[in-house]
């Protein structure tokens, strides 16, 4: 390392603790209570304590240290982590992706060659589970669950943090009730959700100072407790313990388990956060801060507690000196906030990805930082969060019980993920499958005893994030079940080619100027929709084109490959095909630009085409003939030249409408939503350029058709079961499909489409 990269990484080592490790950092305030309350009461004494925290200190460094700072922050896809990242990466190296529209051509995007190569290391597994779909769904199932998870973590880690973080106001002079710590509980939730809009970014410069002023805090009451009351805690490093531990206590002691896997949640945010920042950063962090602090504040929660076992109700509070209570108080609240944000950030996250596998309805997305990528805030997801966490907490009243709940999906999280990483060694990482079965049992056998601990305690509040992650997988896979029978019907009534060659160059209709963007989920082939236009109406735009916005298994796109442009006819018919390609960490901003980077692209592609005559592809079809145009600025293309003027936001094609009734609805439109001063792009031709007639038209006929404006083609479909189908099938799709498409965002806002300029045709799906 360079002292610039060492800078730079201390740098965002620093930043990482408080978006990172806020909820890793504040599991001391319940660890203890929720592990030696319950089961344990009749085995309150030193043996049993120095037994916990010797369980304690061998979680922190089996776990978290060994298995994701030294491991799994090596199983990257293009520096992004988390369970998607592992599920992108086995989506590529072994073709176990479920998405429909995928090409041979997304193979080709710099993203997707991340990693090694796929050809050295074909095995009789890998071979074996890409023909066969059941292990592919089922390996969507088990990303999905984790997904499911990670929302329930959501709730659980707001609930548990701030109510763990209040009984220390039981030490003011007069104490408060339990009905009043309550209240104070939920107007700080309140207060937290209620925030969101407004950004991580804008209160984050916050979060590193008092995370990282919480650590300080923690290793010297630590350090002095040990020093004051029992040095002789320092020995429970020792593996004995443990094995005296589960000795005395056995079937009580292996419950007990649950309570020790709180010492390690948030965890996963160190891999789920890696885009944000980098694996070294990360690493450091952990070892040379939280590791230490953590470990020594342990060590000092069991010193005091082998003297004080009366105090183990509210081990860490009380085993503050009277001195720094309050100015600790005060930290450990601000702490338990920070931890809370940062989960409800991952939500946020892992809800976007889910959206762009089809596995979630559309929401609206708020992209909350201009600077910084990838902040994002979902109002839905984010008010939907709140109740679900406010009912747990007034319901519980209790962290013993909301613990149970946090552990369980804890433990299940990183049961998956280790699960995720044994196949990533394999099919990515291409090492013997033996190393992947000793890794897969090492720590499978670890994290399979902390969950069968966690599953004894299901009736005493581990239903909790069982019943929610039933609850989110069932609207994921009903969305995706949807989805794929709606795709399907689509690629099985596509409109054949040959007939649209039979109607000529005018398609059998007039051609009136302007462009026609025709929306579709198909990366190949004509949809449906158009066949009901050109036989119903008696006009269509000079030129079309077929868009298809889709997500590949990356987690970013740059803008130099995101447009691949191709030709649906031969060049008198004026008809394109553009597929638009976004990451699953992508965000589709609504910037305003889309119109001129597909004219820019169009015409670049014209021009390639021109210049690569023998250019074509397998299928020997004009429907198949695309590339990667590369349009990252409009201003840089030599095939047309763009200038700026100044101009109103108003829709071209309505502007030059003569038309009476949509003047007067433009006019009603103009003053419910107020035109905003912007540059609007003008192409032409240059004029010192020789280039090939017909080329030269097709230009020309391109970029009159731009000042002639767009018009938007969607197809609002229907989706309902056959007569012939189950009675189990009707219901998902007549019922649960049709609520969730009713009230999920519409593919129109969810694309940004102007209003306007829409046009919608009602198509129905019998699946």
């Amino acid at each position: 390392l360079t002292w610039v990269n060492l800078s730079g990484n201390l740098i965002l080592a620093y930043q990482s603790l408080g978006v990172v490790f806020g909820d890793l950092s504040t599991s001391p305030l319940y660890v203890y209570t929720s592990t030696l309350i319950g089961n344990l009461e009749d085995h309150q004494n030193e043996e049993a304590i120095f037994g916990a925290c010797s369980l304690i200190f061998w979680t922190l460094t089996l776990i978290p240290l060994c298995k994701y700072v030294f491991i799994l922050l090596a199983a990257d896809d293009n520096g992004e982590g988390g369970t998607f990242a592992l599920y992108s990466l086995l989506c590529r190296h072994a073709n176990f992706s479920l998405l429909p529209n995928q090409q041979a051509s997304d193979e080709e995007l710099s993203a997707y060659r991340y990693g090694p190569s796929t050809h050295s290391n074909v095995s009789l597994l890998k071979r074996f589970l890409e023909k066969q779909k059941r292990p592919r769904t089922g390996l969507l199932i088990v990303v999905l669950f984790g997904a499911s998870m990670v929302i329930g973590d959501g709730v659980l880690t707001s609930a548990i943090a701030v109510m763990s973080s209040l009984p220390g106001l039981q030490y003011s002079g007069k104490k408060l009730t339990k009905g009043a710590l309550l209240l104070l509980a939920c107007v700080i939730l309140i207060s937290l959700f209620a925030l969101q809009h407004i950004g991580t970014h804008k209160v984050a410069f916050m979060f590193a100072p008092i995370v990282m002023l919480w650590l300080i805090s923690i290793f010297c009451v630590g350090l002095y407790n040990i020093i004051h009351w029992n040095p002789k805690v320092v020995s429970a490093i020792y593996p004995y313990y443990i094995i005296k531990f589960f000795g005395e206590t056995g079937r009580d002691g292996w419950i007990s388990l649950g309570g020790i896997l709180l010492s390690i949640t948030g965890t996963e945010a160190m891999y789920a956060d890696l885009g944000h920042f980098t694996a070294v950063s990360i690493r450091l962090a952990f070892v040379f801060a939280i590791y230490p602090c953590l470990v020594v504040q342990y060590m000092g929660q069991a010193a005091f507690l082998s003297r004080n076992l009366h105090s183990i109700p509210n081990s860490f509070f009380e085993s503050i000196p009277d001195p720094v209570f309050w100015p600790i108080f005060v930290v450990a609240t601000l702490s338990a906030v920070v931890g809370s944000q940062a989960t409800i950030t991952a939500t946020f996250s892992v809800i976007k990805q889910c959206q762009a596998l089809g596995c979630f309805p559309r929401v609206k997305i708020v992209h909350t930082s201009k600077h910084i990528y990838g902040q994002i805030y979902i109002p839905e997801i984010n008010w939907m969060l709140m109740i679900l966490t406010l009912s747990i907490t007034i319901g519980f009243q209790d962290t013993t019980l909301i613990g149970n709940a946090y552990g369980l999906a804890t433990a299940t999280l990183m049961f998956i993920t280790t699960f995720l990483v044994a196949l990533v060694i394999t099919f990515v990482w291409q090492k013997s499958i033996w190393i992947s079965g000793m890794f897969l049992l090492f720590f499978g056998i670890i994290e399979g005893a902390y969950l069968s601990a966690a599953l004894m305690k299901v009736p005493q509040g581990g239903w909790v994030p069982l019943v929610l992650s039933f609850i989110f997988m069932m609207i994921m896979y009903i969305w995706h079940y949807g989805m794929c029978l709606k795709y399907n019907f689509d690629m099985h009534n596509k409109v054949p080619l040959q007939w649209l060659l039979g109607l000529g160059p005018s398609l059998g209709i007039v051609r009136v100027p302007g462009i026609g963007l025709i929306y579709t989920e198909l990366a190949t082939g004509i949809p449906a929709i158009f066949s009901h236009f050109v036989t119903n109406l008696p006009a269509f735009h000079k030129v079309l084109v077929f868009i298809c916005v889709k997500s590949v298994p990356v987690p970013y796109v740059s803008s130099d490959e995101r447009f691949v442009v191709g030709r649906v006819c031969p060049r008198p018919y004026r008809m394109y095909r553009c597929i638009v390609r976004y990451g699953y960490k992508d965000i589709q901003r609504d910037d305003g630009d889309f119109e001129n980077q597909l004219i820019q692209s169009l015409a670049e592609f014209i021009h390639m085409e021109a210049g690569e005559p023998e250019f074509c592809t397998s299928e020997g079809s004009f429907d198949g003939r695309m590339m990667v145009t590369r349009s990252s600025s409009i201003q840089s293309g030599s095939t047309i030249i763009a200038t700026e003027i100044e101009d109103c936001s108003e829709s071209s094609s309505v502007q030059s409408s003569k038309s009476s009734a949509l003047l007067s609805l433009r006019s009603v439109y103009d003053d419910e939503n107020p035109p905003v001063r912007k540059q609007h792009i003008r192409f032409h031709l240059p004029a010192n350029q020789i280039m090939d007639s017909a080329i030269q038209e097709e230009l020309m006929d391109l970029i009159v058709a731009k000042e002639a404006g767009f018009a938007y083609i969607m197809g609002h479909s229907y989706v309902k079961a056959r007569r012939s189908s189950s009675c189990f099938k009707k219901f998902v799709i007549d019922v649960g499909y049709t609520f969730l498409r009713k009230n999920c965002r519409g593919p129109s806002i969810d694309l940004n489409i102007p209003h306007i300029n829409l046009i919608e045709v009602g198509m129905t799906y019998y699946v």
